[in-house]
């Protein structure tokens, strides 16, 4: 079942994703991979965050205890990759080296995963997924694309009427607000392991 379309369940569900997935605050770093010469397509990006929603809405919990891992155990890996591209951000430093066998186009990674559709952004769908009927999160969840593939399509745009210190200014802003949704990330699902732990430890 799909459920009826609810209009308040479509925003409610649409704007817990835009948050988390902060494609606007994504932009600076949309702007420095495109300055080390990364291709960006944004129909390409869009449609491939799409699909990643989409295997993770029906499949993801499953295919995830098929590897013996758990939504918190990705989410914690997850926060890792992200808090290593905000320390770029705010430190100037490149960790993620860019060698002859890195893809020049960057679509996928670092955009899809991990900030577009990465473990912020699946973990919390999975977790509301059973507060929101399916027609209602997956129109959300395409409406978010939409979004995603707009901002993407005006980053040249904006780049060419916003100033070099502007946007130098905006990246160090971004680059702590994603270091802070990395430590959120992390902590929040380090607790969930340790505790699964000490209750396992208990229990054996």
């Amino acid at each position: 079942m799909i459920g009826s379309f609810d209009w308040q369940q479509f925003f409610g569900a649409f704007f817990v994703l835009f948050a988390i997935i902060d494609m606007p605050g994504s932009l600076p770093i949309v702007i420095s991979l495109r300055k080390k010469g990364k291709i960006i397509r944004p129909v390409k990006t869009a449609v491939l965050a799409f699909l990643m929603f989409m295997v993770f809405y029906f499949v993801g919990e499953a295919f995830l205890k098929l590897f013996g891992v758990d939504t918190a155990s990705f989410a914690v890996a997850g926060s890792l990759v992200i808090f290593v591209i905000s320390c770029e951000m705010i430190l100037d430093i490149s960790i993620f080296k860019d060698t002859s066998e890195t893809p020049k186009d960057s679509s996928f990674f670092p955009l899809v995963f991990p900030l577009i559709a990465g473990a912020g952004g699946l973990t919390t769908m999975l977790a509301i997924r059973s507060q929101f009927s399916p027609i209602n999160l997956i129109s959300a969840i395409f409406a978010n694309m939409i979004c995603v593939y707009v901002i993407l399509q005006l980053t040249r745009h904006i780049e060419k009427h916003i100033s070099a210190g502007v946007l130098y200014m905006v990246k160090k802003f971004f680059g702590i607000i994603l270091l802070a949704i990395s430590v959120k990330l992390f902590t929040s699902n380090i607790t969930i392991l340790i505790e699964e732990v000490i209750v396992n430890s208990k229990l054996g």
